[in-house]
């Protein structure tokens, strides 16, 4: 990895959600010297055309590297591969569990385990509601392992007006977890308002 490139690793399951993924890509489209390498397993494919519309090849078109999930033996299985980390996005309950068990059977949980035994950034969007016992364990021991969970929750200090105002909220923040700065404009707290600033308080 050069210094004018960031390669970044985008995963996209099969949990509800899909639209964080792909406005993830939109975003990082956007940034200048960053390399986007899509892993679309196939319920994420399914779940995108069901809740956006969207065939595979439309998902894929947003990327800069295109990975088959089968292909274990792509570049993103070592660690040799240089990356600036990896979001899945959304994260499904079974590969939290795959992660979580260190189960690489197909190329989203293997290189998300590269992306940890190499000390990177791994954030997990996890998507699921309400949680068994399962999940907050799995979580945890992705959290030991150094990885990140956030779960899409939206913040209403902004108050957003739409649906895209949560969305590019949310995705602008997992992008400050990256240290990475986006077009999109993102409305940060700046702190509690008094009576007389702010009707609403």
């Amino acid at each position: 990895m050069t210094a004018t490139t960031r390669k970044l690793i985008v995963a996209i399951t099969g949990a509800s959600g899909a639209v964080y993924g792909v406005r993830l890509l939109q975003m990082l489209r956007e940034v200048p010297g960053t390399e986007t390498h899509l892993v679309l397993s196939q319920a994420g494919g399914l779940t995108a055309m069901q809740e956006l519309a969207m065939k595979r090849g439309d998902v894929e078109a947003l990327a800069d590297v295109v990975h088959n999930p089968r292909d274990i033996g792509a570049t993103l299985a070592s660690g040799s591969f240089r990356t600036a980390g990896m979001v899945v996005a959304p994260c499904s309950m079974r590969t939290l569990a795959g992660i979580a068990m260190g189960l690489s059977d197909n190329l989203v949980c293997r290189a998300a385990d590269v992306v940890l035994k190499e000390r990177r950034r791994l954030i997990l969007l996890a998507r699921e509601t309400p949680l068994n016992l399962a999940h907050l364990r799995n979580m945890v021991a992705v959290t030991e392992m150094g990885g990140m969970i956030c779960p899409p929750v939206p913040a209403f200090y902004n108050r957003p007006q739409t649906l895209d105002d949560i969305v590019d909220h949310t995705v602008a923040r997992v992008l400050d977890l990256l240290d990475i700065e986006c077009r999109t404009p993102l409305r940060r707290w700046q702190g509690m308002g008094t009576p007389a600033d702010d009707p609403i308080c």
